[in-house]
């Protein structure tokens, strides 16, 4: 009985030794804010192309939607926004060596990437549609092109591309740089449609009136997030508390107004 007790012992010591183990180890996690906080300075991860969300104007200088939400985290934390420009796909590899401190990109809350990151609250909804050549008057879902010897252009790394390549049976998918180089296959006639998020193709179809034609039945849902490194719940937690009291705010309601509720910024936008 005596030895019973004592093997029991042993197993419970290694269990709460196994609970403290893992416990310290989440602990050790660094926080973003406290990095932040000490330099003085917000690197934000970006991929421009994505209107209105996020844009480079003629000056070089980003803008959209997003930018003015990293602007609004840096003034909460009372410190200068710097901004880096990645491909897409690069973002997530970038947080995760340190060259940036979040990820703010119109960037979709999915599981895989939460393999990877640790996403805040949403900041906003938005869902994948169909664009197609403004010659094409007759198409009038996704379904119809999926036929052989259709090529769905897509921007790699983007929600839009997954799906296209999970829904689209028949016709080709061709991976493009981002939305802007999917877009122009479009036009010069390389792509019968584009897949993308709902807010890019209107900001596009806007742009190019004479060559493009929004299909806006959603073909999905979808909840974009803030990314920050895996586990850093401290950053995520205060990230949640800032976006409760920035959405709807007047500073949120006037960011919203300026990038969809009109198209003037468009003459801003720098040319791809």
């Amino acid at each position: 009985m005596k030895k019973m007790f004592s093997v029991l012992l042993v197993l419970m010591l290694a269990i709460m030794a196994g609970c403290t183990k893992e416990t310290s180890t989440s602990e050790k996690v660094p926080s973003t804010i406290d990095s932040i906080l000490k330099n003085k300075k917000l690197v934000v991860g970006t991929a421009p192309g994505y209107f209105p969300f996020e844009m480079k104007n003629t000056k070089g200088e980003f803008i959209g939607y997003d930018m003015d939400t990293a602007r609004a985290i840096g003034e909460a934390l009372g410190v200068d926004v710097e901004f880096k420009q990645f491909g897409f796909d690069g973002l997530i590899p970038a947080l995760g060596t340190g060259e940036i401190d979040m990820i703010i990109a119109g960037m979709t809350i999915r599981g895989d990437r939460a393999l990877a990151v640790s996403f805040a609250n949403p900041y906003f909804q938005t869902g994948q549609v169909l664009m197609v050549p403004k010659g094409d008057s007759t198409t009038k879902s996704w379904e119809e092109l999926d036929q052989p010897g259709k090529k769905i252009a897509v921007s790699l790394g983007t929600t839009g591309a997954l799906l296209a390549k999970q829904i689209f049976k028949n016709a080709e998918i061709a991976d493009f740089e981002d939305f802007p180089a999917a877009s122009m296959a479009l036009v010069q006639g390389q792509a019968d449609g584009v897949i993308y998020d709902e807010p890019g193709v209107r900001s596009y179809e806007a742009m190019n009136p004479n060559n493009v034609r929004g299909v806006y039945e959603l073909i999905s849902s979808e909840n974009l997030g803030i990314a920050v490194r895996k586990n850093d719940l401290e950053t995520v937690q205060w990230l949640n508390s800032f976006l409760d009291s920035y959405k709807g705010s007047p500073t949120e309601l006037a960011s919203f107004s300026k990038w969809f509720d009109n198209v003037d910024w468009m003459d801003e936008v720098e040319e791809e």
